[in-house]
């Protein structure tokens, strides 16, 4: 049963609250035994972090010896004012930063302090994941993004270091063309595989697991604990 940890504590499957800036954002972290590394969460615009995608990827991490934190980006307030304006999910700079005092965070945390980091974003969240790699190049190994709008990191696109995998939705047709513009700022550190069948959100029977299981063999990896 997961417990709730003390504010700024990891525990093995417990729900925490994270500094980032002014503001505390709750968050959900599980450290499966044996960890090897920590991937952190960005949800797409509307999403929380119980969004039911990203919690199935991060069960198939778990199986791998991979923690996970999933962080609301937006504090309760904030939330209420995006359920009417739909402005705060769009503001990539701000949730990049809060990404990277997230990252900051991981680092000075006794559980995951250890481990190699890598960053999972889905729609929005993917261009918030790619601006915090970019500015945390020591600490950011590898990335992953789900539906991804990597066109939004703008100019941090070409000064990522991490190793970058995109996944699409072979149906999805609007967003393989700004994820194939993006594998030009990205060079050779971007991957972009296409899921065949698969729309933005991945519902079609089997595409999640498709990206599930793309996502573990990226992370495990790249996220190879040094020596």
């Amino acid at each position: 049963m997961a417990t709730r940890g003390r504010a700024g504590t990891t525990t093995r499957g417990g729900e925490t609250t994270i500094p980032a800036g002014e503001a505390r954002l709750s968050a959900d972290v599980h450290v499966p035994d044996g960890a090897t590394g920590v991937v952190l969460f960005a949800h797409g615009s509307g999403s929380s972090r119980h969004s039911p995608r990203n919690v199935a990827v991060a069960r198939v991490l778990h199986r791998q010896a991979l923690a996970t934190v999933l962080v609301d980006l937006l504090t309760p307030e904030e939330e209420r004012v995006d359920l009417r304006t739909a402005e705060l999910r769009f503001d990539i700079g701000m949730l990049a930063d809060r990404l990277a005092a997230m990252v900051d965070w991981m680092v000075g945390e006794p559980t995951l302090g250890r481990l190699p980091a890598g960053l999972f974003g889905a729609s929005t969240g993917a261009a918030a994941a790619l601006v915090a790699a970019a500015a945390r190049p020591d600490r950011v190994r590898a990335v992953v993004s789900r539906g991804g709008r990597p066109d939004l990191a703008g100019e941090a696109l070409s000064q990522v270091r991490a190793p970058t995998l995109l996944l699409v939705g072979g149906l999805d047709e609007q967003v393989i063309t700004l994820n194939e513009q993006a594998m030009v700022e990205l060079g050779a550190v971007g991957e972009l595989r296409i899921v065949p069948g698969a729309t933005h959100l991945f519902e079609e029977p089997g595409t999640l697991e498709q990206v599930a299981d793309a996502a573990t063999e990226w992370f495990a990896t790249h996220l190879r604990p040094s020596g």
